[in-house]
């Protein structure tokens, strides 16, 4: 902790409380010393578990024996005020009734906003997938069309299973590129954090990205871990790798690889890499580039918002993602992950 960490309790674990534990733990000068409620079966109060920061029964323990320097006081409550005043250290300060409920609002209106770059970025990017998309769809489609118009016509019945068979397996087809496009496209549900495989979200990440990119002169190579399983939330991490991978085989501009890896710690820390034989980034550009709005694409190529958004996801999850370029070589984003608790378990997505 540096001189300038600002040290903050929460009092209160509902939808106010949960807004400042998602947005705080973010902001590296801040240290959240805990939070408390009264109700021990609070929402936040798991979030903050989720998020190993301290959760305490009684509010004088969390205001009085931390050494906090400012107590954000959430419940609503008009008399909590008056008792936290009481119990706090000499020194700290309060921020409670209108101000706390001022700050929220500013929370809320940052997390909408967030959203909605997210949201936008991902459309932007079905734009660009138009004529990947079109194509693939429309092949099925005139296999269809043929195999149908032979159907009218003919009377050998082994035949005519035969043709259904490859009919059916193309609507199939034409099904799962709908099913993953719907899936990419959708507003993320509940904002649930769920165990998440990164080897099969890496998967899925390249099918939706081929529609926007050609992967015709591009070895993919995987190298995949067992278990490379991360806690977080499925949409915003396939966008993230639809993103990395889209922007890695845009950087190949004839013959390359795309690689693509996931690994396992001995302490069990878990990471992901996206990586291309491409043009590369240049030095000076890499403290730029995960900045909304900066772009190194034509105009009307990018957004300038993907990899900032690759930034966020990543930094709500408490993860930490690094660039390793050369001009003419390529380029490696590598993301390393929060460990995982022991006792952790369920069915990863």
């Amino acid at each position: 902790m540096t001189p300038n960490t600002m040290r903050i309790a929460i009092i209160g674990a509902g939808k106010g409380g949960i807004a400042l534990l998602d947005l705080l733990h973010q902001i590296p000068d801040v240290d959240i010393a805990g939070i408390a409620d009264k109700d021990p079966t609070a929402p936040g109060l798991q979030r903050a578990r989720d998020l190993n920061i301290p959760v305490e029964e009684r509010v004088q323990d969390l205001v009085h024996n931390h050494g906090v320097t400012l107590i954000m006081d959430v419940t609503g409550d008009p008399s909590m005020a008056a008792y936290i005043h009481a119990v706090k250290r000499p020194g700290a300060e309060v921020l409670s009734g209108a101000a706390a409920r001022l700050l929220w609002k500013l929370v809320q209106h940052q997390s909408k906003l967030e959203a909605e770059l997210f949201q936008a970025d991902k459309l932007a990017g079905l734009g660009s997938f138009a004529a990947g998309i079109a194509h693939d769809i429309n092949n099925p489609l005139q296999l269809i069309l043929g195999l149908a118009e032979n159907l009218v016509e003919e009377q050998n019945l082994g035949v005519v299973h035969e043709q259904a068979r490859d009919i059916t397996e193309a609507v199939k087809r034409t099904s799962a590129i709908c099913r993953d496009l719907t899936r990419y496209a959708r507003r993320n549900g509940t904002g649930e954090d769920v165990m998440v495989n990164l080897n099969t979200k890496l998967d899925e990440a390249l099918r939706i990205a081929r529609y926007a990119v050609t992967l015709q002169d591009v070895t993919v190579v995987k190298r995949y871990a067992e278990e490379a399983v991360v806690r977080g939330n499925p949409d915003e991490l396939l966008h993230v790798f639809v993103n990395l991978i889209t922007n890695a085989v845009q950087a190949i501009q004839n013959h390359g690889t795309l690689t693509l890896q996931t690994s396992v710690g001995p302490d069990g820390l878990v990471s992901a890499s996206v990586s291309d034989t491409g043009c590369g980034i240049p030095k000076e550009a890499f403290s730029k580039i995960f900045e909304p709005l900066y772009t190194t694409k034509p105009p009307g190529k990018g957004t300038g918002l993907g990899l900032y958004n690759v930034m966020s996801v990543i930094s709500k999850m408490e993860g930490h993602i690094c660039v390793d370029s050369d001009v003419g070589v390529g380029t490696t984003f590598r993301i390393e992950f929060p460990q995982m608790h022991p006792t952790t378990s369920c069915a990863p997505l």
